[in-house]
């Protein structure tokens, strides 16, 4: 899978030498500035942005950190000639930077670089959609669970107006069954015994 790069530099020639070492292997934009990065990454899916560090109008660093906003996933890699350690170490500590590479780089350290960044790209985004199907499947599971619960609850409440019609019937069978009482004569008919008696 060809892996889509942004390579951002206010340097034509930096430009130019970064698209031809990459262009092989990988989708390769190009931008001069930061604005126009923001403009094509709101467009364009990148996995991986390099990124020079003193640029007019927005450095580096402030560019990476736009960019986590809305691509969360995208590693970036920072080239830099000067040494701003301040801000380095603050845009890597807070994970807006993978790595830093100095000026002038190395043709083969760098590919290195952005072969393990893309490596890392890859391992990220497959965590995140783990993590999105795991949310789903919780989801699903809680579904589920809140059916079968309201099932369960509705067959105990069946369960029980079923005992209760039972019992019920029970106790009507018997009283059918019941062998009749003795008659007894009324009490108007009866004499007294005294009367008998006399």
């Amino acid at each position: 899978m060809s892996h889509k790069i942004m390579i951002v530099d206010d340097e034509p020639a930096n430009l130019r030498l970064l698209e031809r070492l990459f262009r092989r292997d990988y989708q390769v934009l190009l931008a001069s500035s930061g604005e126009e990065a923001l403009k094509m990454l709101a467009v364009h899916d990148v996995a991986l942005l390099v990124t020079d560090q003193r640029m007019p109008g927005m450095t580096g660093i402030e560019l990476l950190k736009r960019t986590a906003e809305f691509r969360p996933q995208m590693v970036r890699v920072i080239l830099t000639g000067y040494t701003d350690v301040g801000a380095l170490v603050e845009a890597i500590n807070c994970g807006q930077v993978y790595k830093y590479v100095t000026k002038p780089w190395d043709n083969d350290a760098l590919r290195l670089v952005v072969e393990r960044a893309l490596e890392h790209y890859e391992a990220t985004k497959s965590l995140h959609e783990l993590e999105l199907t795991n949310r789903r499947l919780r989801a699903r599971l809680g579904r589920l669970t809140s059916t079968v619960f309201a099932a369960l609850t509705e067959a105990n409440e069946l369960e029980g107006a079923a005992q209760s019609d039972f019992t019920e019937l029970v106790r009507l069978t018997e009283i059918e069954d019941a062998p009749p009482a003795p008659a007894r004569a009324p009490t108007e008919d009866r004499v007294p015994v005294e009367f008998i008696l006399a």
